[in-house]
């Protein structure tokens, strides 16, 4: 009789273990031992027992051949439905990486007490739709002709989100996109199928579940995001597990979520840092949800005030769908310079005090500026170098008027500063934060509220009355109603940014900012020319983003091309790049730049970097080459160091988004 083998996945970072592993199946755990299942095993390697989940139950290729058994079954839950773990094994594939790394960001730690009470709980009911909450989202989806039957119909889209407030079903605001996204994922409920809304931030996840207040049923709102307690994030991942459709709001892990019968993943504001995946193997949630609409079907929609270059290119390639709206919305977008007479130093032009001067008598005014603080940037005033802390060369930035100036890096307090190249004593505010501005308007219009918001003054709402709303780059407040007036400073600070993308973001930043004006109401831009500033000023962001792709594909730069990064010991690193040029001989000399040794190497010892670009056709066999050679140096070093725990020496990142050497 063919011995029954149960095949895991073990819980573990080490590349050479991102495999499955069989291990048989003693008679007591023969029940408990089912697909999707925790379980614990034990690995010779390392003298210990393990987690890991049981992926599949088959038989032994080879029946002689001897294996250890499950140790436990940790419980009759199964976290781990099939399709999630394909998912993740062609994500990680995709990102060079492993699928268990995939899987931590997606299934929380074990709740006992609320998984007992899930196993113990009937299924939830299929939800149902009200007719009014169908017809509302028939109306909210109207300015875009045929997105309601795209939805449905499972295409991938890319939409322009308009500009602007909206009122909720419920009678509350939020931004127009926020409807939109909520809207879609009604008619896509309404189908019996559930929906995945991926967004930046606590603050977007708030406008969404605001505009599905009232049109959602009962328990078929999942919340699923890490700022919550672990028992709640649990409790939300097990109805996922569900047959019951549902609609899922979270941040960059809701993507994996393992809803039943998947019918629409939307994605907004893709360019966001915040959407960027920290943790290894770093894919973005824009790739994941391209990889799982491919697996699992249903819609992918990807929104935003702004189109970044990525999804210009899947428009540009027709992978995508583009939807524009029947009637274009745009805000009223003022290029706002020093008129003659006026000092160039002058940091709002007479134009836009005039704006919001008019502006403050019937509502708020929202200030963008590019950095907090009192002031970031201090110079010496008589040579004009930047002020470095005599301890470890950080930058100083004064933390509020006539402040001992602080380092940004250690904290230390320069109390006797003096500068190296002059020997003078005395300092400069280079720059002006959002404290400073928020200072300096508030002596500029007297008896008018001035309200902060930044990192470390978190405002998510101002009301309709008038007030001076001071806020640093994404930290912008709703304002009932919508801002009468909206200026943008220190836009060529912002531009002055080394980094391959600072164009896109500049536009996102302002756009996004000029998103939240009333109907109507002026958007001044300061200082700022170009490019940028006509896409802004004419509301033609996917026109920039076409721009921007054609100017960065004869240069093989993202996301034109694909861009890994390759670092670890220099021979690590020669023999990954060694292996590359013998298993995609097709790939040109001009493919990698370096290797460099690494300027600020880990723990003293010696590393080096180098860039591969390659297309999108040779993307498999790349990553598939670099994987190897990240198992193959792994198992080197685990020989190499018997008895201590073994260091990667080699580490890949790909779809690097900034490459730099």
């Amino acid at each position: 009789m063919p011995r029954r083998v149960a095949r895991v996945l073990i819980d573990s970072p080490l590349p050479q273990l991102d495999r499955l592993f069989d291990y048989a199946i003693p008679d007591h755990l023969a029940a408990g031992a089912r697909p999707g299942v925790r379980v614990r095993v034990p690995l010779r390697t390392a003298g210990r027992v393990v987690d890991a989940f049981l992926v599949e139950v088959g038989e032994a290729d080879d029946a002689e051949r001897p294996l250890s058994e499950l140790d436990a079954v940790v419980s009759d839950a199964a976290v781990l439905p099939r399709s999630l773990y394909a998912l993740a094994r062609r994500v990680a594939d995709r990102a060079a990486g492993s699928a268990s790394d995939i899987l931590r960001l997606v299934v929380p730690k074990r709740q006992v007490r609320v998984e007992k009470a899930w196993l113990a709980a009937d299924p939830p009911p299929m939800p149902a739709v009200s007719e009014e909450a169908r017809d509302w989202a028939g109306r909210a989806l109207t300015p875009f002709a045929g997105l309601a039957d795209r939805l449905v119909a499972g295409e991938r889209l890319a939409l322009d989100a308009p500009p602007g407030p909206a009122v909720t079903p419920a009678g509350g605001q939020v931004g127009a996109w926020a409807t939109i996204l909520a809207a879609a994922a009604v008619r896509v409920l309404a189908e019996g199928r559930s929906a995945i809304l991926i967004v930046p931030d606590y603050r977007d996840q708030e406008q969404l579940e605001a505009a599905l207040d009232g049109v959602v049923p009962d328990g078929a709102l999942v919340r699923y995001d890490a700022r919550r307690p672990n028992p709640e994030r649990y409790r939300g991942f097990l109805r996922t597990l569900g047959d019951a459709a549902c609609i899922v709001i979270g941040n960059r892990s809701a993507v994996y979520a393992p809803v039943a019968e998947l019918g629409l993943v939307a994605v907004w504001d893709d360019g966001d840092p915040l959407l960027e995946e920290p943790l290894a193997p770093y894919v973005h949630p824009r790739d994941a949800a391209l990889v799982r609409q491919e697996l699992d079907g249903g819609a992918l929609l990807l929104a935003g005030h702004t189109r970044t270059t990525d999804v210009e290119r899947l428009v540009a390639v027709g992978w995508v769908r583009e939807i524009a709206a029947t009637r274009r919305a745009a805000p009223k977008v003022v290029l706002s310079a020093s008129n003659e007479g006026e000092s160039r130093s002058a940091r709002v032009p007479s134009a836009a005090f005039r704006a919001a001067r008019v502006a403050l008598e019937t509502g708020p005014v929202l200030v963008q500026v590019a950095r907090p603080g009192y002031s970031p940037v201090l110079v010496c005033d008589d040579c004009r170098k930047p002020a470095r802390c005599a301890a470890c060369a950080g930058p100083l930035h004064a933390p509020g008027p006539r402040a001992v100036p602080v380092c940004g890096w250690c904290g230390r307090a320069a109390h006797a500063w003096a500068c190296p190249h002059c020997e003078s004593t005395k300092l400069r505010l280079a720059s002006s934060g959002s404290e400073r501005t928020a200072d300096e308007l508030g002596r500029a219009f007297p008896g008018v509220r001035v309200i902060l918001a930044d990192g470390d003054h978190q405002v998510t709402r101002v009301d309709a009355r008038p007030a001076l709303v001071v806020a640093t780059r994404g930290a912008e407040p709703l304002a009932d109603g919508g801002y009468r007036a909206v200026i943008l400073l220190d836009g060529d600070r912002m531009l002055l940014a080394e980094s391959l993308r600072i164009g896109e973001s500049c536009l996102r930043w302002w756009s996004n900012a000029a998103a939240l004006a009333a109907p109507g109401a002026p958007v001044h831009l300061v200082g700022v020319t170009g490019a940028v500033a006509r896409a802004l000023a004419t509301w033609t962001q996917s026109a920039y983003a076409r721009a921007e792709l054609a100017e960065r594909a004869p240069l093989r730069m993202p996301p034109a091309y694909r861009v890994a990064l390759v670092e670890g010991a220099p021979i690590s690193v020669d023999r990954a790049l060694g292996a590359l040029r013998d298993a995609v001989p097709a790939l040109p000399g001009e493919a990698v730049l370096g290797p460099l040794p690494d300027e600020e190497p880990r723990a003293d010892i010696p590393t080096a970097r180098a860039l591969v670009r390659f297309d999108y056709a040779s993307g498999s066999a790349v990553t598939a080459s670099l994987r190897s050679s990240v198992v193959g140096e792994a198992l080197r070093s685990r020989r190499a160091v018997k008895g201590r725990t073994p260091r990667n020496t080699l580490r890949v990142r790909v779809d690097v988004v900034d490459p730099e050497l």
